[in-house]
């Protein structure tokens, strides 16, 4: 059996964190986990503490937990059982469960949102999350951990770092049965920013890094077309034109109709109401996303070059080259 490491960030000082913490004590198996938290300096991104927190572990796997996560009972067993099982396994996975720790509307409709997404992209994957995700210490550092001068805020650090790990050609998995519940409550402008600023515009700008457009989780058709229907939705709305509205939400709630069953059931039909209206508010933004992020992607692009193009000196072209006589 691996011996497991959990890297637990908390250079911002959680409220949450005892709440995490006496999770993992009391888990199945906590008494052969190592358990790291990185608590200082202050200054430190969530980025920046886990890759300390990785240098003092000396687990061969090592297990990331958000400090706002209460582990499931029985998700370290899960995580070790299945390092175990495949030894070529590089990454592993699992997702927020559907009981929310808050229980506003904005809260409970964005856990939920994350649960059934993860739910719906279970086996292989291409990404990586840093939530209750764990990945083996060697491959970890042999890609170079998390980038933390490109995300000095939470963002996409950890698809970014999935994105590297896939690369090697070694097998990501996303297991949903390894759940936590989630303690962070979400307001309206903090979901908003979090999708414009935090996920979608550095995300843009990373798939145009790699040259790749991933279909990854939240980046599969389905959610494409969500998008396409809430666009189509805000241009009937502003041109007045009820059918069209009526046509593009019709359409929206067809292609996500287990996700409002789930708010259904969990929320009730009112509250699941407002959650239609907060994801078409929530494809809205990753759509207007897309140009700051092409934008940014482009900016950096252009500064890289200028970085090469000094550190290389005068171009060969351009130089006077002397012959012999």
């Amino acid at each position: 059996m691996p011996a497991l490491s959990v890297v637990v960030p908390a250079t911002d000082a959680p409220p949450t964190l005892g709440r995490c913490l006496a999770a993992l004590a009391a888990a199945d198996g906590a008494d052969a986990v190592e358990v790291v938290v990185v608590e200082a300096p202050a200054r430190l991104s969530a980025a920046a503490a886990r890759n300390v927190g990785v240098a003092r572990a000396t687990g061969e796997v090592v297990v990331f937990v958000d400090a706002d996560v209460e582990v499931h009972a029985d998700a370290l067993v899960r995580i070790r059982d299945a390092f175990a099982a495949d030894p070529a396994l590089v990454g592993l996975f699992g997702a927020y469960d559907d009981t929310p720790g808050i229980s506003t509307t904005v809260s409970a409709f964005r856990n939920l949102l994350h649960h059934h997404v993860h739910r719906q992209g279970a086996g292989r994957s291409e990404t990586f999350w840093t939530g209750l995700g764990a990945v083996r210490r060697d491959a970890f550092l042999a890609v170079g951990g998390f980038d933390e001068d490109r995300y000095p805020h939470p963002s996409v650090e950890d698809i970014d770092l999935g994105r590297r790990l896939a690369a090697t050609g070694a097998p990501i998995v996303l297991d949903p049965s390894i759940q936590g519940t989630h303690l962070k409550a979400w307001t309206l402008r903090s979901m908003l920013w979090t999708d414009f600023a935090r996920r979608g515009t550095p995300w843009v700008a990373m798939q145009l890094r790699a040259r790749k457009v991933s279909s990854a989780l939240n980046l599969g058709w389905r959610h494409r077309l969500s998008a396409l229907a809430c666009v189509v939705a805000l241009v009937g709305l502003v041109l007045l034109r009820p059918l069209v509205v009526a046509g593009a939400l019709g359409a929206l709630c067809a292609l996500n109709h287990a996700f409002y069953a789930l708010l259904v059931r969990r929320q009730g039909p009112g509250r699941a109401g407002v959650g239609v209206l907060l994801h078409a508010l929530h494809h809205l933004v990753a759509v207007a996303s897309v140009p700051v992020g092409l934008w940014a992607g482009m900016a950096a692009e252009r500064r890289a070059g200028r970085v090469r193009r000094s550190m290389l000196g005068p171009r060969a072209d351009d130089a006077v080259l002397e012959r012999p006589a």
